[in-house]
């Protein structure tokens, strides 16, 4: 069992940028792949970015690409999500999940992922 707490979502205008932040709780976070995923009203669940388990792999949605960069810090069990250049259409609720088992390779797949958080609601203003 691991808790995972998203928090940093807000209200932003266009063009800014929000820094999201995923606490995990559990003594074996470092050996989790970990990804962002998102949900606008209306549509399904989709990928945005995933990690790792060391942080030395990442991968990104095409739409995301360039302007998201995800990282991690395993001493404080945190995956972060750095938003820039942010749109109107990257509104939505995101979420953070944890692939646990050990060592797995990161992947864009919602169904590889066994832990969820609650969720942040991001909305960017045009």
């Amino acid at each position: 069992q691991v808790q995972l707490v998203e928090s940093g979502g807000g209200l932003v205008q266009a063009g800014g940028s929000l820094r999201l932040s995923c606490a995990a709780s559990g003594r074996t976070f470092k050996t989790y792949a970990m990804g962002w995923f998102r949900q606008a009203p209306g549509k399904e669940r989709e990928f945005v970015a995933t990690i790792n388990f060391s942080g030395s792999t990442t991968y990104y949605a095409d739409s995301v690409k360039g302007r998201f960069t995800i990282s991690r810090d395993n001493a404080k069990n945190t995956v972060y999500l750095q938003m820039n250049s942010l749109k109107p259409e990257d509104t939505a609720v995101y979420y953070c999940a944890a692939e646990t088992a050990p060592f797995r390779a990161p992947v864009r797949s919602l169904y590889e992922y066994d832990n969820w958080g609650q969720g942040t609601q991001v909305t960017v203003s045009s």
